[in-house]
């Protein structure tokens, strides 16, 4: 059977696997990325772990180092400008992941030391993923998750409001920063894989289809989940067909779901607004399913 003809090479299971997670914690990561209103930061660390992977690797280093190294570097200066200068985070990421973006592209004119390798990290290249990469996506996936879950109240209530998390003794600035290094760690793992050119689309394109389809935040963050794991699955056993590259073909699986929610939610609105003869209800903003108490988990 024809359709079951990419199952018979173990690059390509491996593949599939590596696309599943990475789909489904960068869904995750992403409906708490649009709760903050930061939606560019993934496209701004991609680069910055970028321009750190050149550094690394011109140093000598393995790639993950440098990343790794340059994007923690990038979210801690981007911390402590938006918190001491006033300046809005959006702002402070656009400066700072660009410099070092632009940092390690100059290197790499000055050094001519441009290898496949720095081309993979752009575009990605999914079926390259080897057994030491598959094993550090999976870790990198459950700790991530086990994050998630574990400081899911303070996370939203931090992310929701912030001044009244600040109030009922959440230390929001830490909740912060400590998101910041979990999500450049995921997007570390899923430069390779997916490339910096495309991974902010698999963040947020999930979050956002999501979002349109529900107000609830606990749906939210199961659809998104469920979009970016079908959504990757898809474009993976699709590119195999189609003999082009998985990056890209997950990229418009993920679009073509966003503009399917898109058609359905203005249906749902078209329909909504003749049920109410004429008058149209909005809610702008996400129901949670935490109540606000004087006394907060800890």
């Amino acid at each position: 059977m024809e359709f079951l003809l990419p199952f018979q090479y173990d690059f390509f299971i491996k593949g599939i696997l590596v696309s599943v997670l990475l789909g489904g914690i960068c869904g995750l990561a992403g409906v708490y990325i649009i709760l903050r209103g930061l939606s560019y930061v993934g496209h701004g660390l991609s680069h910055a772990a970028f321009g750190g992977a050149i550094v690394g690797n011109i140093a000598g280093m393995n790639y993950y180092v440098g990343a790794i190294i340059w994007s923690y570097l990038a979210s801690f200066v981007i911390y402590e400008i938006s918190k001491r200068n006033k300046i809005k985070p959006d702002a402070a990421i656009g400066l700072v992941t660009t410099a070092i973006f632009a940092f390690g592209v100059l290197l790499v004119s000055m050094t001519n030391r441009y290898t496949r390798n720095f081309e993979s990290l752009l575009f990605g290249n999914i079926l390259a993923i080897t057994e030491q990469d598959l094993y550090i996506i999976v870790s990198v996936t459950i700790l991530s998750g086990a994050f998630f879950f574990l400081l899911h109240k303070r996370l939203v209530f931090s992310f929701f409001d912030n001044e009244s998390a600040k109030i009922s003794g959440i230390k929001t600035s830490y909740i912060e920063l400590l998101f910041s290094f979990v999500l450049a760690t995921i997007i570390i793992v899923s430069m390779s894989s997916i490339g910096v050119t495309l991974l902010a689309s698999v963040i947020v394109g999930p979050a956002i289809s999501a979002r349109m389809l529900s107000n609830n935040f606990s749906n939210v963050v199961f659809l998104s989940i469920v979009i970016g794991c079908v959504a990757s699955f898809s474009g993976m056993y699709a590119s195999f067909f189609l003999d082009s590259s998985s990056g890209p073909t997950i990229v418009m699986f993920i679009t073509l779901a966003f503009g399917i929610t898109a058609i359905y939610a203005l249906i749902k609105k078209i329909f909504h607004t003749h049920s109410h003869g004429g008058i149209s209800h909005s809610h702008p903003h996400i129901h949670t399913d935490e109540h606000r108490h004087e006394h907060t988990p800890r």
